[in-house]
């Protein structure tokens, strides 16, 4: 237990010095080539670089990244997981493919870290209000035909037992009214290395992130957003181990 607890300490105050490093050479990055990189491809791979620091050089967090090849590069998809930790976040930017993320607004609120979400303009949620879930939808939607993809959890929020939440429809509903490629991952591990109450790391634990067959537009045009959403779902689950399974509807 005494390891554990050193290891975290030293985790955590790795994370917060290097982003007191690294957040002033994002500002630079941002500043010299806003001008003419209007997508903001080089602050999001140096965003990549920064996040993968932090599994990098954690040997508890062996990383498996398998399928990264399959993510279109040539037109923007609506790229899917399950999130089972907040190591999920650190672990999808080792995908170093450009996307924007939908992310909760209390993140955009942590200092560094949050404002280099700012600056890199990701799409910003406050969960449970509906004008701003419409208003998350419209910059997906901007986003996307702005040649980027996004990047979204539909669980909404971390799974507390790793184990697969129902999904909501604003993903999939977004991929339908842009007839956007929807690019689904399975990502599993992330639970035992730290569970979502606590910020204990757990020792060392695999990690292994899939991403699976893109699903053309064509195929579901003609689904509904409840439909689109199951099949999306069912696809990730079929991919997880049984212990990340949801669990069986009775009745």
């Amino acid at each position: 237990m005494l390891a554990l607890h050193i290891l975290s300490l030293s985790f955590w105050t790795f994370l917060v010095l290097s982003s007191l490093a690294l957040f002033p050479v994002a500002v630079l990055i941002w500043a010299l080539t806003v001008g003419f990189d209007r997508r903001l491809v080089a602050l999001h791979r140096f965003t990549c670089f920064w996040a993968s620091l932090y599994t990098w050089l954690n040997p508890a967090w062996p990383v498996t990244v398998e399928g990264r090849e399959r993510i279109p590069r040539d037109v923007a998809c609506v790229i899917v997981s399950n999130h089972q930790s907040f190591v999920d976040i650190l672990v999808l930017f080792r995908l170093f493919t450009h996307f924007k993320w939908v992310s909760k607004i209390e993140n955009f609120r942590v200092p560094l870290i949050g404002w280099n979400m700012s600056l890199n303009r990701y799409i910003k949620l406050i969960r449970g209000k509906r004008e701003s879930v419409l208003q998350m939808m419209r910059d997906c939607e901007a986003t996307l035909a702005g040649g980027s993809s996004v990047m979204i959890f539909p669980e909404g929020t971390r799974s507390v037992d790793g184990r697969l939440r129902d999904f909501k429809g604003g993903a999939f509903e977004i991929a339908l009214r842009t007839r956007s490629p929807i690019v689904p991952i399975a990502l599993d591990g992330t639970s035992r290395a730290l569970p979502k109450r606590g910020y204990l790391l757990q020792g060392k634990h695999p990690i292994h992130v899939r991403v699976l067959e893109p699903i053309p537009p064509a195929s579901f045009a003609n689904l509904s957003v409840e439909e689109l959403t199951e099949r999306v779902r069912a696809c990730i689950a079929a991919q997880l181990p049984s212990e990340a399974q949801p669990i069986a509807r009775t009745g």
